[in-house]
Order: C-alpha cells, then sequence, then structure tokens
C-alpha cells in the first residue's frame, strides 16, 4: 500500500494537482522500505503523470484548425519540426518544479515521439528521484 500511495502521490506531482511526492519519499526512506522499491514506484508514477500532460498536449491538434486557434497551421508545423529537432532535449528538464509540468504539456503539443518523450522525461525524474534518496541517506546518517 505505501508503494502505490507513491506511485499515485509521484503521478499527481506530475500533473497541475499540487503533491509533494519527495516530502513522502523522503519520509519513507527513514522507514527502511527498499529504496529501489521506492525509487522505481516515485519515477514510475511521475513519468506516468507526464505522459499523461503529453497526451493531453496532444489533444490541442484537435483544435488547430478553428478560426479562433492563436497559431496558423504552418506556424504550428513549423515549431514542430524545430521542437521535435532540436527541443526534445529539453524533456530531460521536466523534475524541475517550476517550468517542468509544462515542458511535458509543449512535448505532447509539439509531438515528440512517444518513445522519446518516455525515456527522456524517465531519465531526468529518475535521476531527481536518486538525488532526493541520497541526500534523505546522508541526512539519516
Amino acid at each position: 500500500m505505501v508503494y502505490l500511495t507513491l506511485f499515485l502521490t509521484a503521478f499527481a506531482a506530475a500533473t497541475l494537482v499540487p503533491a509533494y511526492s519527495e516530502v513522502l519519499l523522503g519520509g519513507l526512506v527513514t522507514q527502511n522500505y527498499s529504496l529501489w522499491g521506492l525509487w522505481a514506484c516515485a519515477t514510475a508514477g511521475n513519468t506516468l503523470g507526464s505522459v499523461l500532460n503529453g497526451w493531453i498536449g496532444r489533444q490541442v491538434e484537435r483544435f488547430r484548425h478553428k478560426r479562433w486557434f492563436p497559431i496558423s497551421e504552418k506556424q504550428l508545423e513549423s515549431a514542430q519540426v524545430r521542437f521535435n529537432k532540436y527541443g526534445q532535449w529539453s524533456l530531460l528538464m521536466a523534475w524541475l518544479p517550476i517550468g517542468g509540468d509544462a515542458l511535458t504539456l509543449i512535448g505532447g503539443i509539439m509531438r515528440v515521439p512517444w518513445l522519446n518523450f518516455i525515456v527522456l522525461v524517465a531519465i531526468g525524474k529518475g535521476l531527481r528521484y536518486a538525488l532526493v534518496l541520497w541526500i534523505v541517506l546522508e541526512a539519516t546518517g
């Protein structure tokens, strides 16, 4: 149940829902749960929450042909090509507390291929949770 709670908290934290999975993770580390299990649940939940953001971003595509849509089709296609060529690496920064969720939404809008999206986001999120684990372990001796 602890691992599911961490997974769901990490999932919510990757969306616009205010949740603090690092605080929960830090508390669980001190209770002798499996470090690998905690890391895996937090990383998987947070990555899947970002995938939800990416999916929502991809839904913007449905509105690109509407008169009220603020960007022309040509501008959107041009931006997508540039982002997919150079900008998808920014998804490594999706772990940032400010702007990280927006990056995953933009990654969806820009239609980053799903494999690239998931791998890049998971690397960043996994490194962040590994750092949290290390800090808590160092602090608690």
